[in-house]
């Protein structure tokens, strides 16, 4: 007679089984994730969570699974998110200045990022082309069609929460532009500073667009200068985290600079790896050590081979690395001293 698995008696012993099927056929490494959600889902079971609270994270699960979907064929592809307002027609200048933007950074091999509505946004896809391009569209009660230009595209998505959408055009980026507009704007370029200033998104360009002769930008920056500065709200050095630019030619060669020879980061406990194309002279080293003694909390910047913890990302474990033990605080000056690699032959 065949064996008869027993059945699970409660919620714990179906997520524990479960757990166990996942061990044996998930050959991602990923199988505690896996069981990490679903303990989570139990536990929302037996905390009396409202069906408004359960609803929020069914369709954020939803939104974002559709999302990550979409966006895993294209992981190795270097993206940049451009944002700005959505009531600059199609004759303005900062709609040609998009545009050209946009053509600029595919040609130098990134794709583009948008809010998928009209405005700068329709400039950008308008100036990647569909092949190139992302949509990443907010529902709203007005109802924001997406842009002629990604209308029809499987890389159009939806979201029904800003939160969601956000986050998506952050953690998929390489680089950020943005052009003048309103509050959204507003936010989304606040947010964007303030996740790099954390140190809770990498540290990445954050390039402000404006016209030759555009006001736009320097009076926001006469704000931050004059009121968060002077106030102590913002340390000066937090206003290298963004860069000012009125060509596409020039933001374009700020973006591919800022890779030219600088990868990537990542963290492994108290140490910060920072990969490399080109690898490092001593000079530099030394260098480095001199300039940026004040945000190293112990030990030297010194060179090193891939740490154990960086397997799970192989296509990194050809590139060149520092070692650093990183204070955790100071990411502007972290950002300056990205520069200061990239400026060395």
């Amino acid at each position: 007679m065949e064996s008869i698995e027993p059945q699970p008696k409660t919620l714990v012993d179906m997520v524990a089984q479960i757990e166990e099927w996942l061990e044996a056929q998930d050959s991602s490494g990923n199988a505690d994730q896996f069981a990490g959600i679903l303990r989570t889902v139990v536990k929302l079971s037996t905390d009396n969570a409202g069906r408004g609270d359960l609803k929020i994270l069914n369709r954020a699960m939803q939104e974002l699974r559709h999302a990550f979907r979409i966006f895993a064929p294209y992981r190795q592809q270097r993206k940049v998110s451009i944002f700005g307002s959505t009531r600059v027609p199609e004759s303005d200048a900062y709609y040609d200045l998009a545009r050209s933007l946009a053509q600029g950074l595919t040609q130098a091999g990134f794709m583009v990022i948008t809010g998928a509505g009209p405005g700068i946004m329709q400039a950008g896809h308008e100036g990647a082309g569909q092949a190139q391009s992302f949509g990443v569209n907010i529902r709203l009660p007005s109802i924001q069609l997406a842009n002629r230009f990604i209308r029809d595209d499987p890389k159009l998505m939806n979201f029904h929460f800003f939160f969601t959408r956000k986050l998506m055009f952050v953690k998929e980026a390489d680089a950020v532009v943005i052009f003048p507009g309103g509050f959204g704007t507003q936010d989304e370029l606040f947010e964007s500073i303030t996740l790099v200033q954390t140190g809770k998104s990498q540290v990445l360009p954050i390039i402000l667009m404006d016209l030759p002769d555009g006001t736009y930008w320097s009076r926001w920056q006469e704000f931050l200068r004059d009121d968060l500065v002077q106030r102590g709200y913002i340390n000066g050095d937090e206003l290298n985290l963004v860069k000012f630019h009125s060509s596409a030619e020039a933001a374009v060669k700020e973006i591919t600079g800022f890779y030219r020879n600088y990868h990537s980061y990542r963290f492994v406990k108290q140490d910060l790896v920072i990969r490399l194309h080109n690898p490092p002279s001593a000079e530099l080293i030394e260098r480095l050590n001199r300039e940026f003694a004040d945000i190293i909390s112990d030990g030297d910047i010194r060179l090193t081979e891939p740490l154990p913890e960086e397997a799970e990302e192989p296509e990194t474990l050809r590139l060149h690395r520092l070692l650093v033990r990183f204070n955790r605080e100071d990411f502007a000056r972290l950002r300056q001293m990205i520069d200061a690699i990239n400026a060395t032959e």
